[in-house]
């Protein structure tokens, strides 16, 4: 199996910038899609941002696109998510998942089916 650990969250104004990071345990974690997604209490788990294994494809929600970039570092066994230009309304807990890239890309980078793993969490705060 997969461990994901996020961290990195936090208390940042708006307008600021925040850097989140997903350590994966296991030797596979370069065979792997990774995703961001995000929650807020009351409401359903949305889509982030998604990076194959390979890193050379990503994939994010049209409202982040521009502000939020995903990337990894396959020899750290870990998936980063840099957050700049913060709004009061991207506060939520932030969540890392695993998938395989065949299931990944079979669900659509978005859709949570194509994912297998996923991390505790980590919040982000943002205030106005």
């Amino acid at each position: 199996q997969v461990q994901l650990v996020e961290s990195g969250g936090g208390l940042v104004q708006a307008g600021g910038s925040l850097r989140l990071s997903c350590a994966a345990s296991g030797r596979t974690f370069s065979s792997y899609a990774m995703g961001w997604f995000r929650q807020v209490p009351g409401k359903e788990r949305e889509f982030v941002a998604t990076i194959r294994s390979s890193g050379g494809s990503t994939n994010y929600a049209d409202s982040l696109k521009g502000r939020f970039t995903i990337s990894r570092d396959n020899a750290k066994n870990t998936v980063y998510l840099q957050m700049n230009s913060l709004k009061p309304e991207d506060t939520a807990v932030y969540y890392c998942a695993a998938g395989w890239d065949s299931s990944v890309r079979y669900y659509a980078s978005g859709d949570r089916r194509g994912y297998v793993y996923w991390g505790q969490g980590t919040q982000v705060t943002v205030s106005s």
